[in-house]
């Protein structure tokens, strides 16, 4: 629930930043200082070895690929489509169309494992698609602009569906905090002409700056530790059902903090993809084997 919490208000803690700053600062100042956090946090475990997390050793070079591939799809790509989305949608709708994580997740996993989806699985991403369409539906009446900006939210959500299913056995090798600290310093690397254009438009007010390093720092260094830890142990399905309370908290903080607006069709289709991430989420049944050489259903 704490992560659920922390990203929900993300995007509240991305409209603030906005105020004042360009998407692309947003950004890399988010990026950046969370990446700097683990680093930190990296050099005080390695000084006591006791308290380190099993894996955590050099990166094997044959594993760089797929640590620079999710530095791109895990944080560079979605965070910066992030804040130009909210562009032209509201912090609320963006938390809630962010609620399909899970649903393309296990679309993603499918995919990778060609393996197909139980039953009830498929109900959940039936009704997780179904939910898509009637939540971007009112913004897509609205006009181009913010369809453009459910567009963009839907590739960031895409990009974690593989992301998460990608993380799963690095974190294995390496650990979460190992893992995360170097695909966040890769992502700062790459983002650092996307912060750097416009640079003299932005407003460095505490009101502006303080609500991005509460992001930076908790929203994503923090957090993606947590969230890369949870996927080695329970796995990339299960791990994104945490998410499904996201919708929910970043509506309430939303409408209540920024009188965010949410059309009555949008909060249905929100409903359905919640319940159909929390069937797409589920993990198969295993065969039991019994001592006769009989397999059966659990």
């Amino acid at each position: 629930m704490g992560i659920s919490l922390i990203w929900g208000s993300s995007f509240l803690l991305i409209a603030m930043g906005l105020e004042g700053l360009t998407p692309g600062m947003v950004t890399f100042f988010r990026v950046s200082a969370g990446a700097v956090t683990l680093w930190v946090v990296r050099g005080v475990r390695r000084r006591r070895p006791a308290a380190s997390p099993a894996g955590g050793g050099p990166v094997d070079r044959a594993d760089w690929p797929m640590i620079v591939g999710l530095s791109v799809l895990w944080v560079a790509l979605p965070f910066t489509l992030f804040p130009l989305a909210q562009q032209h949608i509201n912090s609320a709708v963006t938390g809630l169309l962010n609620g399909a994580t899970p649903v393309f997740v296990g679309v993603v996993s499918v995919l990778l494992h060609r393996r197909l989806p139980s039953g009830q699985q498929m109900v959940g991403i039936a009704l997780g698609f179904v939910g898509l369409v009637l939540l971007s539906l009112p913004s897509i009446r609205d006009g181009q602009s913010q369809a453009l900006g459910v567009a963009m939210v839907l590739v960031a959500t895409v990009c974690y569906g593989f992301a998460i299913n990608l993380a799963a056995p690095l974190q294995h090798r390496y650990g979460g905090i190992t893992l995360m600290s170097w695909v966040l310093g890769l992502a700062s690397v790459w983002l650092i002409p996307v912060g750097l254009r416009d640079l003299g438009a932005n407003d460095w007010r505490p009101g502006v700056v303080i609500p991005v390093a509460v992001l930076g720092v908790v929203g994503t260094g923090l957090a993606y530790w947590i969230m890369s830890t949870l996927v080695g142990r329970v796995g990339s399905l299960r791990a994104s059902l945490i998410t499904y309370l996201i919708p929910v908290v970043s509506l309430i903080l939303g409408v209540a903090i920024r009188d965010d607006e949410v059309a009555p069709l949008a909060l249905g289709g929100a409903a359905l993809i919640t319940a159909g991430a929390l069937l797409a989420s589920r993990r198969r049944a295993e065969p039991v084997i019994r001592s006769t050489g009989d397999a059966v259903g659990e």
